[in-house]
């Protein structure tokens, strides 16, 4: 599976519970926070749901 890189743009705050806990969960802490993931079906359905607030590249 291909790497993906997921970066925070937008803050979670005055999100829903769930989107913020999304964020959480990917390891996304401060703005412009990166973390590395394999391009797994989970991860990119996490990512998709949160799709407004993160931007994702290939790594």
């Amino acid at each position: 599976m291909a790497q993906i890189k997921i970066t925070l743009v937008n803050s979670p705050i005055g999100r829903i519970p769930a989107q913020r806990k999304t964020v959480k969960a990917l390891g996304l802490g401060k703005l412009n926070s990166s973390v590395v993931k394999e391009g797994a079906p989970a991860i990119l359905g996490m990512v998709n749901s949160i799709s407004h607030l993160v931007k994702v590249e290939e790594a």
